[in-house]
């Protein structure tokens, strides 16, 4: 699976637009988010008037689960505090975990079992897996640009900087 590092196992961020149209939400969403602290920049926040915000791929992913949240009818309140347990976990939990909610609350399932038991209680309305999530981000981000924090150059997620012919090109031309 992706996460926001190329192969060379440099880190990548994506500017603001680039989360947004990978995340399905507004740029006015995200900005709103960002500064409430809902979801933060994970790469690089904000330093001020003018400087990018950098969001990686768990960013990201935490971004399109909030808007499937959102757009179910979640209380923002409990889409909080379900982002604060995502925050805690660790990747290879997120990968096989699926959210269901009734509406106003949210369950974290990891199994089979959990949903048919959440099921047969009559709580669960609708479920988000997590890891299905996770690989339409992946395939959004494969033809988006990002950044290489340590450099600031362009990187395509879904090649490595040796492929891009363009960037070479640029390279050459800029040497």
């Amino acid at each position: 699976m992706s996460t926001s590092s190329d192969l060379s196992g440099h880190e990548i961020g994506y500017r603001g637009a680039t989360a947004c149209i990978a995340a399905g939400i507004t740029y006015r969403q995200l900005d709103y988010w960002a500064r409430t602290g809902l979801v933060q920049p994970g790469v690089q926040p904000a330093a001020g008037s003018g400087s990018q915000r950098l969001y990686g791929f768990r960013d990201i992913l935490v971004l399109k689960i909030v808007k499937r949240l959102l757009d179910t009818g979640v209380s923002l309140q409990n889409i909080r505090t379900a982002v604060e347990h995502l925050r805690n976990t660790g990747v290879s939990e997120l990968e096989s975990m699926t959210l269901m909610s009734d509406g106003a609350s949210i369950y974290e399932c990891t199994s089979a079992d959990d949903i048919v038991d959440l099921l047969q209680g009559g709580q669960g309305v609708f479920g988000i897996a997590i890891g299905k999530v996770w690989s339409e981000v992946e395939g959004s981000l494969a033809s988006l640009q990002g950044e290489r924090v340590d450099s600031g150059e362009i990187a395509i997620t879904g090649e490595t900087s040796n492929s891009d012919e363009l960037a070479e090109r640029r390279k050459r031309k800029g040497a």
